[in-house]
C-alpha cells in the first residue's frame, strides 16, 4: 500500500456566529488590552478548519484535521510535507514523522510547522485502522475502560444566572465532572479577581460537592496574579487550576505547583515529547493536557502519554475529537476526556460538529468508541461544508 495522494483543504464558516461580549473567557491579548480593545477573545476564536484527506493506491483513505492558523497550516502541508509522503508506505508511521520533523526543523519544531504534521500523522493512523480492520484503539493497547468519562466543557464568563443554569443542566445529564472559563485578569485589579471568584463560587452552588469543578484562565493570568488568587479558590475545590500562566512561564507553572494549594493542569499550547520532558523535569504540571492534532498527531502523544504515566502524571488531552478519544481509552493513565458540547458557533471549539460524522455524543456523562468501525471513526461532512467557504 502506497500514498499517492494529499489534499488539505480550509474551510471557512460562513453561517450565523454568536458574538462573544467582553470578559467572556480571559486569554493572553488581556495583557494588551488596555493599549487596544477590551474584546480580546476575538483573536482566539476558530472560525476556519483544515481537513487533510490522505489517499492510497489500495482505495483506504485517511482523514486528519488541524484547527491553527489552517490557511498557513495548508501551506507547509503542500509545500513542504505533502512531497515527503507521496509514494511512500503509509505503515511507516515513526519514518515519516521524523522525515516530516527533521525536513521542516529549521522553522517547524513548534505552533504551525507541528500542527502540519500532526493532521497529516492522524490521517496515517486512521489508514492504518482501516487497513487492519480495527478501531485506532486497538493499535494503541486496546479498551481500558468500559466507556470514558467525559467532562463538559463551556461555563463561559456569561450572567450568574445563566452560568448556574447552564452548570445545572451538564449536572442533570450525568456529567460527574465540567470546566469553566474566567472572564478577568491582572488588567481588571482586584474588582476583576471578586467576579471570578463569583464565577466559581456559582458554579460550585449549582452543582454541589459531588462533581467535579476546574477552572481555565487560558493564558489570560500571571504567576502574581495566579499568586494571590489561588487562596481565594481553594474553599471550592477545584480539580484543577488550568493554564493559569503562558506556556513559556515553565518556571511560573512551577512555582505554582509548589505552592500544593491546587492542582495545576497544562501542556495545550505545547508541543512534541521534548517539550513535555521539559514541563515534566520542571515539576511543572499535575495534568498533562496536550491536543494530539497540535502536539504531533499520535505517533507523538503515544510517546508523551507513555512518559506521563512513568511519572505518574495522568493524561487528559485537550479538546474532544476522535483522535484524543482513542488515545483515552488505550491509556489507564487517561481517567477522562474533555468534551465540547454543541452548540451554536461561537469560539469556534465546537465547529467540528460541523465538519465531520462520526463524533460520539455522551450518555450519562461517558461515551463509547464503536469496536467494529475501522479507523478513527471519522467521514467528512461534505453536505455540512456547503455552509463553508472551501479552499482547496
Amino acid at each position: 500500500m502506497k500514498i499517492k495522494e494529499i489534499r488539505a483543504r480550509v474551510i471557512e464558516w460562513r453561517g450565523k456566529t454568536v458574538p462573544l461580549p467582553a470578559h467572556f473567557c480571559t486569554n493572553p491579548m488581556d495583557a494588551v488590552s488596555p493599549m487596544l480593545t477590551g474584546a480580546t477573545m476575538g483573536a482566539f476564536t476558530f472560525h476556519s478548519w483544515l481537513i487533510v484527506e490522505i489517499f492510497t493506491d489500495s482505495g483506504l483513505t485517511g482523514i486528519g484535521n488541524a484547527a491553527l492558523s489552517p490557511r498557513i497550516t495548508k501551506q507547509v502541508i503542500d509545500l513542504y510535507l505533502k512531497p515527503l509522503l507521496l509514494g511512500a508506505d503509509p505503515w511507516d508511521t515513526e519514518f515519516l514523522w521524523q522525515h516530516m520533523y527533521r525536513k521542516t526543523m529549521a522553522f517547524g519544531r513548534k505552533g504551525i510547522g507541528m500542527a502540519a504534521i500532526s493532521a497529516l500523522d492522524i490521517a496515517l493512523w486512521d489508514i492504518l485502522g482501516k487497513s487492519a480492520r480495527q478501531p485506532v484503539y486497538r493499535l494503541l493497547g486496546g479498551r481500558t475502560k468500559p466507556r470514558i468519562p467525559v467532562y463538559a466543557s463551556r461555563l463561559y464568563s456569561t450572567p450568574l444566572d445563566e452560568l448556574a443554569r447552564e452548570a445545572k443542566q451538564y449536572k442533570d445529564e450525568g456529567y460527574q465532572a465540567m470546566k469553566l472559563r474566567f472572564g478577568w485578569g491582572p488588567a481588571d485589579g482586584a474588582a476583576g479577581m471578586q467576579k471570578n471568584i463569583a464565577l466559581v463560587r456559582t458554579v460550585r452552588q449549582a452543582v454541589g460537592d459531588g462533581v467535579d469543578i476546574m477552572a481555565d484562565a487560558y493564558m489570560g493570568w500571571n504567576l502574581d496574579y495566579a499568586k494571590r488568587i489561588i487562596p481565594l479558590l481553594e474553599p471550592f475545590h477545584l480539580r484543577w487550576l488550568e493554564e493559569p500562566v503562558i506556556p513559556d512561564d515553565i518556571h511560573g507553572y512551577a512555582e505554582l505547583r509548589r505552592f500544593g494549594r491546587i492542582p495545576i493542569a497544562g501542556g495545550e499550547h505545547e508541543h512534541t515529547l521534548f517539550g513535555f520532558r521539559e514541563l515534566i523535569e520542571a515539576r511543572a504540571v499535575d495534568y498533562i493536557q496536550f491536543d494530539t492534532s497540535r502536539v504531533g498527531g499520535l505517533t507523538q502523544a503515544r510517546k508523551i502519554a507513555a512518559l506521563a504515566e512513568a511519572h505518574s502524571i495522568p493524561v487528559i488531552p485537550h479538546a474532544g475529537q476522535m483522535h484524543n478519544y482513542h488515545l483515552v481509552m488505550a491509556s489507564l493513565n487517561s481517567p477522562m476526556a474533555e468534551y465540547f458540547p454543541p452548540v451554536d458557533v461561537e469560539v469556534g471549539n465546537e465547529l467540528f460538529w460541523y465538519c465531520f460524522n462520526g463524533e460520539p455524543a455522551p450518555k450519562d456523562g461517558c461515551i463509547d468508541l464503536d469496536e467494529n468501525t475501522p479507523g478513527l471513526g471519522l467521514t467528512v461532512n461534505e453536505e455540512k461544508l456547503k455552509s463553508f467557504k472551501v479552499i482547496e
